[in-house]
């Protein structure tokens, strides 16, 4: 069996979510010892595909006419389409029409939590659907000697400072407002946003909130992996104040990192992050702000090693025997 694993505009995706977890498949399909191809012009048995552009769709058309079955990931939702773009909340049905169209043409379809899972069927899909984590190679996150120091020095932080950081799109979605929010009521606090976002496409009130955003906030932009591991070991904690994801592939980085985080309390972690187990939760900005100040005094619990098991059932090696098993009920 030969998997055909295809990626339309690969280039334009590196530096998003989805892109990373396109990465991430490469080496589950490499550690399970699945034999795939990313080149669309040689031979293979299956396609497994994760964009839903012309090109990508033309492909399932093809695959579907010669009788090859289609696995589509589902990366995408109406519900993480909005409060992204200029535009994005005008054309959600929309979206959600053609991603509907685009993931009907399957013979299967995986995508990366029960949540999505759960959302994707409501939109009437009827072929099976698969909840397979976008996973983590624990490889990458053993500990990095002397990963506070180094970062301090890298970005110019003080040892005493205790530093919060984010991560993702500069996007409304990605709780990017709270975030400043959070620096502004907290200006004892050193706060760093990993991510950027192509000016031209971010709403006018986004915009004007990030050059607006107080002094304690530093916008790093898009780094290297290597960078967000080693803040993930250096930083005091990672908060993650989005509204919505299909899977939020920095909370299980997070975890794999013993970095103690919180998350935004969003139905998307509810069936893998447990408040005050694994995780601590936060529903809104106050909240947000009242755990990170227990935390900063040393009075909100230690959950990191709980969380490093989450990590564990996420690990590559386990993602790929995912996928091989759901190929093998297509071929």
């Amino acid at each position: 069996m030969k998997v055909l694993l295809y990626s339309e505009g690969e280039s334009l995706l590196s530096q998003s979510g989805l892109g990373k977890a396109i990465k991430h498949q490469e080496r589950a399909l490499t550690q399970a010892g699945i034999d795939y191809t990313l080149d669309r012009s040689s031979a293979y048995d299956l396609l497994h595909i994760n964009t839903y552009f012309l090109a990508s769709y033309q492909l399932v058309r093809k695959c579907r006419l010669k009788g090859l079955p289609v696995v589509y990931h589902a990366h995408s939702t109406e519900e993480d389409f909005r409060n992204s773009f200029i535009g994005s909340n005008t054309f959600a049905s929309a979206f959600k029409r053609w991603i509907t169209h685009c993931y009907g043409q399957a013979d299967a379809i995986i995508t990366p939590t029960p949540y999505a899972k759960a959302l994707l069927e409501g939109y009437g899909l009827k072929q099976p659907i698969y909840a397979v984590s976008n996973g983590v190679d624990l490889q990458d996150f053993q500990p990095i000697p002397q990963a506070r120091d180094k970062f301090r020095v890298t970005y110019g932080y003080e040892a005493q400072d205790f530093i919060i950081m984010g991560i993702g799109l500069l996007i409304e979605r990605k709780g990017i407002l709270d975030f400043i929010a959070l620096a502004e009521r907290l200006p004892q606090y050193k706060f760093i946003w990993f991510g950027d976002t192509n000016a031209n496409i971010i709403p006018h009130h986004v915009k004007q909130a990030i050059q607006e955003a107080p002094s304690n906030l530093y916008f790093a932009g898009y780094v290297d992996n290597a960078i967000i591991r080693l803040a993930m070991q250096a930083c005091d904690v990672f908060i993650m104040p989005t509204f919505e994801e299909t899977e939020g592939i920095p909370a299980i980085e997070a975890c794999a990192s013993r970095c103690p985080f919180i998350v935004r309390d969003i139905p998307v972690f509810s069936n893998w992050l447990e408040d005050g187990y694994n995780v601590h939760k936060a529903a809104n900005v106050d909240e947000f702000q009242e755990k990170i100040e227990a935390l900063a005094v040393g009075e909100l619990a230690d959950l990191t090693e709980q969380a490093y098991h989450v990590a564990e059932a996420r690990d590559l090696s386990q993602i790929g025997q995912a996928y091989q098993a759901i190929y093998e009920t297509l071929i």
